[in-house]
Formats: C-alpha cells, sequence, structure tokens
C-alpha cells in the first residue's frame, strides 16, 4: 500500500492506569517504541461500510478496555475510529516476547556479543512475528507499514496485565 503524506500517527498515548507497574525495561522499551514511532510511521484507516475514513494525521490512545485492546483513533476534525480487539490471538507471541526479552537482557549483564546477537535476532524474530499479526487483526481498519506495526507491537506487549 502506498501511504499518503498524512498517513501517520502524530500523537500516541498509552494508558495502562488500570495495570500494575511495568518494569524498568519495560517502561524503556514503551519510551523508545513512542519515540520511534512519532519520529518515522506509516498509518492509515481503512474504508468501513462504504465512508471514507478521516484523513490523518492521527492521535492514537492505546488502552485496555474490558479485556480488549482499544485503538482510539482521531484526527484535527474529532474522534476518527475506535478499534477493540481480543487479546487472545497475542498470548502466545508475547508470551514468547516476554521470556526472550527477559533472556536478553539478563545475558546483557553476563554474556558475550555474539551470545548477546544471536539472542537479540531471535526476540527480533518474535517480534516480527507479533508485527505481522497485529497486521492481520486489523485487516479491513488500518494499515501500517512493518516498522509500525513492531513498534506498536511493543506498546500493545506494554500493557499485558503483568508485563
Amino acid at each position: 500500500m502506498k501511504f499518503a503524506e498524512t498517513d501517520r500517527l502524530a500523537d500516541i498515548e498509552v494508558d495502562c492506569s488500570e495495570l500494575p507497574p511495568a518494569t524498568p525495561e519495560i517502561e524503556q522499551e514503551r519510551r523508545v517504541a513512542v519515540y520511534d514511532l512519532l519520529k518515522s510511521n506509516a498509518f492509515a484507516l481503512q474504508p468501513r461500510a462504504g465512508r471514507v475514513p478521516v484523513p490523518g494525521p492521527y492521535g492514537l490512545l492505546l488502552a485496555m478496555r474490558n479485556g480488549r485492546l482499544a485503538f482510539e483513533v482521531s484526527a484535527d476534525s474529532g474522534a476518527a475510529a475506535e478499534f477493540h480487539l481480543s487479546m487472545t490471538p497475542f498470548a502466545r507471541v508475547m508470551k514468547d516476547y516476554f521470556a526472550i526479552c527477559a533472556s536478553y537482557f539478563d545475558a546483557v549483564k553476563r554474556l558475550p556479543p555474539d551470545r548477546i546477537e544471536a539472542i537479540d535476532m531471535g526476540r527480533r524474530g518474535i517480534h516480527d512475528e507479533g508485527a505481522r499479526l497485529l497486521m492481520e487483526r486489523l485487516e479491513g481498519k488500518a494499515s501500517m507499514d512493518m516498522a509500525t506495526a513492531r513498534r506498536l507491537f511493543t506498546l500493545i506487549c506494554a500493557l499485558r496485565p503483568n508485563g
């Protein structure tokens, strides 16, 4: 898909108010993902029910609402779209992602660079799997490039109750 200049996220907020505090590592991942997303992303709403979507740039609020992942998308003209996704399809990939992240953070403290790099390659592979799953789950609602999906997956992981 070709993205227009206005097909982007210009503001991102992650609402973790109903969750226990995240670990320092997860907080850092969230800050980096938001920073990277705001620097460069491609995100566009898709036509739904025969209606032309509100043009961007967009604001995005990610939150957990009634056990579901909420994407609340706004534009200068106000609310643009809202999607609620079940977290169940993400459960396995998130579990794998957090396990390998824990291994990576532990490895950084005590292993040589070649071992750290091998673990990081595995982490990136799982991250890509989560990004592809997100793109699939948002099909027909919103489009994004892979880099945007990867960073959004990081933010979704920050909403994991015991993440």
